[in-house]
């Protein structure tokens, strides 16, 4: 029955929302034939707004941007890059070719970004950035897949397993509290992965190296008469580098679009899915890691888990009139995860279920007319809503063998929001982007072990106003500053009022700003410089090991941070680029029952990440990429107690040679050095040590074929 009610509701939400639309208003763009002179006076528009856009922007850009030959409606919708905020894009050329376990793995080179890997199975890890950690108890970025929120309930990014680096066309990070696009999860801000779409080509890519790790990845795309598919398949195994670190992976996806002629609009489906095995070769204590980092002990020997995700999304979009232009998302996420894990010796295994299902639709308004007065105008409205179905489940174990239940839950959540964002330009020096958005969340909760019913938090409207500005005093130079607030509530069963006596929280508002200076005072150099801070009432973190799904409030926190970047070209042959962030998150008014954590660090925030590199491409068959990334030490926890666990850095060389038009052949040492770096956390006797992989070759060949030559 369960089965059935989900199928219908996926119909409901993905083919109905978008085909009624698209009846509905079919009647507005099908009614002349004027397009053809139309078109060309609005592609003209929009190519001078771009040159115009690259002089006042506060973008930084990593790799080469490849326009596809694909056909899209033209958009107008406001993009990453209308957002006066930190915004970092990575295109694919620094991508495609990297050999990762998941694909968060890839923003080690991005800027300002903190990435935390825990080394455990299907557990890897996840990125993070503004001073908040990949720990799981503050999950403070939004992510997103080709437009579509892809957390889990608790904030984590598992979704990102589905996706490869063959398929990845860009990676874009928006760092801030200035776009009002998202609320869910966007506390400190958001980032997108987009993949390949449109285009008639063929392309593979096979790897095998060390820990006798082998990844085959495969994607295809076929364009005629408006109607574009996409599909990729994909598969990895590795013995990993240490003990019992076995895993397997592989994933599917299709994309299918259709554009009339005209470009009217533009409909399509993408659907995606992996299915993940892995064993877990567990934490070691401190002399344990440095006596030998590649050992799993004996009590981790059954550890290990498997996880299926799935997403299924509609979409469209249309020019309803040259100046006026609509978007809609709406999408079905699945969720499935089954882990066994034993932190120590001395703590009993658990077996950690958890199943989710996610409702959603995202639709905006962009209007974009000619004002006399202003050098340019564009107002965004739109509207998006969540709705998940979720169970979490928890029991002892022995040697995956069940001995009692720990936890029985099941709740549903969601949450709905709106946005206005406005894009004034009144001279062609200064541009000024305010916004606001406004949340609620609401649901229910049962304890299925002993029956009793929560309602959530009352939460209230979550007002979140937003505003930047950029001005560009001289061709090549721009100032910008934004401010905004963002939001945090708590999560599983912390969002609820399990206690009969208990009182409604308030959400824990972030306030942040930011400025900053982006220079190109000439074509062979670039960069941007910002000093940036946020601080937060009433923060929430998950106590990750409690049976209940229980929170701490640690109080208000305040975070702030400089980030520098830069990429010089002196002749054509050569690129240097180099990222570094200097961040601390520091309790301010700590909760009542830990008055002496009154300026701690929040717990595992390295003061420093950083990356850096030079590419060199002598002959246009040869490439070679040098580069490093790194981070510097934390604390285990709040209380600062004992040492600091953490630095690193990380030294990779990657070398291409092009043995046809076609194809490729690829080399990578990772971990050049053979430093030793770990993760490292305290379950509050001991620190705990999770050792990263020791230095690894790759080789690999890659194939790529443009159909249409």
């Amino acid at each position: 029955m369960r089965k059935k009610q989900v199928l219908a509701n996926t119909i409901a939400v993905l083919l109905g929302a978008p085909f009624i639309s698209l009846a509905i208003t079919q009647p507005a763009f099908a009614d002349d034939k004027k397009t053809d002179k139309t078109t060309q006076a609005d592609s003209t528009t929009k190519t001078k707004a771009k040159k115009a856009q690259v002089e006042d922007d506060s973008v930084f850009e990593l790799g080469e941007l490849t326009v596809s030959s694909g056909r899209a409606a033209r958009s107008g919708k406001l993009s990453s890059r209308d957002i006066l905020s930190s915004v970092d894009i990575m295109n694919a050329d620094k991508i495609q070719n990297q050999n990762v376990l998941t694909s968060f793995d890839l923003f080690h080179r991005m800027p300002g970004v903190q990435i935390t890997q825990f080394n455990q199975g299907t557990t890897t890890g996840k990125f993070s950035f503004r001073g908040f950690n990949g720990e799981g108890n503050i999950n403070g970025v939004k992510l997103l897949i080709d437009g579509i929120p892809s957390n889990t309930n608790d904030g984590n990014m598992p979704f990102i397993d589905a996706i490869f680096p063959l398929d990845i066309s860009s990676i874009e990070v928006v760092r801030g509290t200035n776009d009002p696009r998202y609320g869910l999860h966007a506390i400190a801000g958001n980032a997108t992965i987009n993949t390949t779409q449109g285009g008639n080509y063929l392309k593979a890519r096979t790897s095998y190296g060390s820990f006798d790790t082998y990844d085959i990845q495969a994607g295809a795309g076929y364009e005629m008469n408006g109607f574009s598919q996409n599909y990729t398949i994909d598969y990895r195994s590795t013995n990993g580098y240490r003990d019992h670190s076995h895993s397997e992976k592989n994933s599917f996806s299709g994309k299918w679009f259709y554009t009339p002629e005209d470009k009217k609009y533009k409909v399509g489906l993408i659907a995606r899915w992996s299915d993940a095995d892995a064993e877990e070769p567990g934490y070691l204590t401190f002399a344990q890691s440095r006596a030998n980092p590649t050992q799993s002990m004996p009590h981790n020997q059954t550890d290990g888990g498997k996880r299926q995700i799935g997403q299924l999304s509609g979409h469209f979009d249309v020019n309803l009139r040259d100046d006026l232009f609509w978007s809609t998302k709406s999408y079905v996420n699945t969720f499935d995860d089954n882990r066994f894990v034993k932190f120590s010796a001395n703590v009993s295994q658990q077996n950690r279920i958890n199943e989710e299902i996610q409702y959603g639709a995202m639709s905006t308004l962009t209007y974009h007319p000619t004002v006399a007065w202003l050098k340019d105008f564009s107002v965004e409205t739109g509207v998006d809503v969540q709705y998940q179905d979720n169970k979490s489940y928890r029991y002892n174990t022995v040697n995956r063998v069940v001995t009692t239940q720990t936890r029985n839950q099941e709740f549903g959540f969601y949450d709905y929001g709106g946005y206005v964002q406005m894009m004034v330009k009144p001279f062609d020096w200064l541009k000024i982007t305010p916004g606001f958005r406004v949340d609620q969340v609401g649901g229910s909760f049962i304890n299925k072990a002993n029956g009793r019913t929560a309602a959530i938090n009352n939460y209230g409207s979550i007002w979140q106003p937003k505003i930047g500005v950029v001005l560009t005093p001289l061709e090549g130079y721009s100032v910008y500053g934004n401010w905004g607030k963002t939001y945090q509530v708590a999560v599983g069963a912390a969002s609820y009022k399990i206690s009969p006596t208990a009182t409604d929280l308030a959400p824990s508002i972030n306030q942040g700003w930011e400025i900053g200076i982006k220079a190109k005072p000439a074509d062979w150099v670039e960069g941007r410089v910002a000093y940036w801070e946020q601080s937060a009432t009433n923060e929430w973190q998950r106590i990750l090991n409690s049976p209940n799904g229980d929170s701490d409030n640690i109080g208000a926190t305040n975070r702030r941070g400089v980030d520098i970047q830069v990429k010089l070209s002196p002749i054509s042959q050569v690129s240097i680029w180099g990222t570094y962030s200097l961040q601390e998150a520091i309790i301010k008014k700590p909760a009542p029952a830990t008055p002496k954590f009154a300026g701690n660090e929040v717990d595992h925030t390295p003061n420093y990440v950083f990356s850096t590199g030079i590419d060199y491409q002598p002959t246009p068959e040869l490439k070679a990429s040098l580069w490093a990334t790194g981070q510097g030490d934390y604390f285990t926890d709040t209380a600062n107690t004992g040492s600091q666990f953490g630095e690193y850095a990380l030294l990779n060389l990657d070398l291409s040679y092009k043995i046809h038009k076609n194809i490729e052949l690829q080399f990578q040492a990772k971990n050049l050095a053979d430093t030793y770096w770990e993760y490292a956390w305290n379950d509050g006797s001991q620190t705990l040590h999770a050792p990263g992989d020791g230095r690894a070759f790759y080789g690999a060949i890659s194939a790529n074929y443009d159909l249409m030559k």
